[in-house]
């Protein structure tokens, strides 16, 4: 009698296999990378098995909002984000990607991804720009080098400024170099480009406050573009609109509808519905409905991420908090050494300066950002030294401001100079009202949830545990969706919406790409500040609960919390095709 031999079995788990359908009691058969059974494997025999008795089998989860482009360089697995279950990454957004960037561009780009998504340059030093300098290259270089697989939009400032150089900041194209990118794109899309990134956002500004080229292209020069794209006949167009800070605007909301038109492809945005970056879809949530509608009733399908993790980020007064960017007084108070940072909070003048600075944070984009800061009733007492503060332990801080009588501010720095500026706060932005808002919106098949940023912010926070949030806060304890349509919501629907047709289910012949979790142990656990960069640059790190393996392409990269230090990812390409 034959038996089956296989290089990985699962066994024993409830597979939800990422289509919707209802689980099933099941073993996961693996060879060559690839699913071959789901089967009752009692007879059978592998080279490596997994006990997930009790667990969930689920499709590894595809994060389409990251920054791991820089990273993913020297840190193979996209760290945190493989330890919650993510197989699957896709960089390269909001209009910058390390390639195409021609050497003497590298200082320039660095700084785009320093001023924008925070990124260290000490860090950054470690890409290893001499293995490329174009789009094809930059994927040829990863190729067989990879722990969680990768796709990677290419940036349309990336395009602007390997064309028209410096002037790629000051002017807008001619007909000649808008030619010459729609032939970077297309040579990109042959080599595996999710597709195009840009960014109008009036917040992306470069080292020099200067915006980010991509914000000083004209309407004909974005959707040649996007319609070379097009002609892959896969993947999707990233953009952030102008307007997305504050709402859609109408000439926003139809060139939308006209890059999905002209290129054929899904647009994937930010934030829709929310004023800002903290905010849930509330009061412009009837009109973003609107606009999905219409785009949708033209044949022009517009996605919008949705970040459905309510910001929960430590806070103290020291140079690691970068909250407080949008309120000049506190940022620059914060950059002090710590004995002159004492002295100026204890220092009448300047307190009266801080005091209402917070509730007039920057709104002019000409400025600087405008991302709101901690505001007060977002705003707990999360850890203090002294007994006697141990009543405002997990009260925020305009509460305790109404009980002593004096500003929120004076009630926050206070209390910390009492503690020689020891005290720990957190920021939490989770509310009845964010959470009725956040319920509505991601029930709507054109909100993505996800965002997690992956690679980017790391000193102020790691977005990596998104994924753990949902499932553990939205489909096993709130009930919003049901653990099959939860499971969908993150797996199958990205991998849709990214055209990357192969991944995200879990059937005989898709590649083995898979999460093993506990449904009655996955959530957030908590985050961790180390310097593990390179140079010793620090950041955030979210850990979770419940995740006990990660399997890419059939092969575990971690297993009980552990790096296994195998490299099966692979380079990832809409339409299904992949590249070793």
């Amino acid at each position: 009698m034959k038996v089956d031999h296989y290089d990985l079995i699962v066994r024993g788990g409830d597979v939800v296999d990422g289509t919707g359908l209802s689980r099933r009691r099941v073993d996961v058969g693996v060879r060559d990378g690839r699913v071959v059974a789901l089967a009752r494997l009692a007879g059978a025999t592998a080279r490596e098995e997994i006990d997930a008795s009790g667990m969930i089998v689920a499709p590894g989860i595809v994060d389409v909002h990251t920054h791991y482009d820089p990273q993913i360089t020297f840190d193979p697995y996209a760290t945190v984000s493989c330890f919650h279950g993510v197989t699957t990454v896709v960089a390269g957004n909001c209009g910058f990607s390390v390639a195409p960037c021609k050497a003497e561009d590298r200082a320039f780009l660095t700084g785009i991804f320093a001023r924008v998504e925070n990124m260290d340059p000490i860090a950054m030093s470690a890409i290893t720009w001499d293995e490329f300098e174009t789009f094809p290259e930059f994927l040829r270089s990863r190729e067989d080098r990879l722990g969680v697989n990768f796709a990677c939009y290419v940036g349309h400032s990336n395009l602007r400024r390997w064309v028209m150089g410096d002037d790629a900041s000051t002017r807008a194209a001619t007909d000649a170099e808008i030619t010459a990118m729609c032939s970077l794109v297309a040579e990109a899309m042959a080599a595996g480009a999710a597709g195009l990134s840009s960014s109008a956002a009036p917040t992306h500004l470069d080292l020099d406050d200067r915006p980010v080229p991509s914000r000083l292209a004209a309407r004909d020069e974005l959707t040649a573009l996007a319609e070379e794209a097009g002609r892959a006949g896969a993947g999707s167009i990233a953009y952030l609109p102008a307007s997305a800070i504050g709402g859609l605007d109408h000439d926003d909301e139809n060139l939308l509808i006209e890059l999905s038109r002209v290129s054929g492809l899904p647009v994937v945005i930010q934030g829709l519905g929310g004023r800002n970056k903290v905010d849930a879809p509330t009061a412009t949530w009837d009109a973003a409905q609107r606009f999905l509608d219409r785009a949708t009733e033209q044949g022009a399908p517009v996605f919008s991420m949705l970040i459905a993790r309510p910001f929960d980020r430590p806070v103290v007064l020291d140079e690691t908090n970068f909250h407080y960017m949008a309120v000049p007084a506190w940022d620059r108070m914060l950059k002090l050494p710590h004995r002159e940072r004492v002295a100026l909070l204890r220092d009448p003048s300047a307190r009266a300066e801080l005091r209402d600075a917070v509730e007039h944070y920057n709104r002019d984009p000409s400025k600087g950002t405008t991302v709101p800061p901690p505001l007060w009733d977002a705003v707990f007492v999360d850890e203090v030294t002294s007994p006697e503060h141990q009543k405002f332990q997990a009260r925020s801080i305009r509460d305790i401001a109404g009980e002593l009588g004096v500003a929120p501010a004076d009630a926050m720095l206070d209390l910390a100079l009492h503690e020689d500026l020891a005290t720990r706060f957190r920021w939490r932005t989770e509310s009845p009202e964010w959470a009725a808002a956040v319920r509505e919106a991601q029930l709507d098949t054109r909100m993505i949830v996800g965002t997690s940023d992956g690679g980017a912010h790391l000193a102020r926070d790691d977005g990596a545990d998104w994924s753990s949030y949902f499932l553990g806060a939205w489909v096993r304890d709130r009930k919003v969706w049901t653990l099959e349509d939860g499971v969908r919501q993150i797996t199958a629907v990205p991998a849709a919406v990214a055209g990357l047709s192969d991944r995200g289910v879990i059937r005989p012949g898709a590649f083995a790409d898979l999460m093993v979790f506990d449904p009655d142990e996955i959530g957030p656990w908590k985050k961790e500040f180390v310097h593990d960069l390179p140079g010793g640059v620090g950041r955030f790190k979210a850990w979770g609960r419940g995740v006990q393996a990660t399997i890419v392409n059939g092969e575990p990269i971690v297993l009980r919390g552990e790096l296994t230090g195998r490299l099966p990812g692979q380079v990832v390409r809409p339409g299904g095709g992949s590249q070793r």
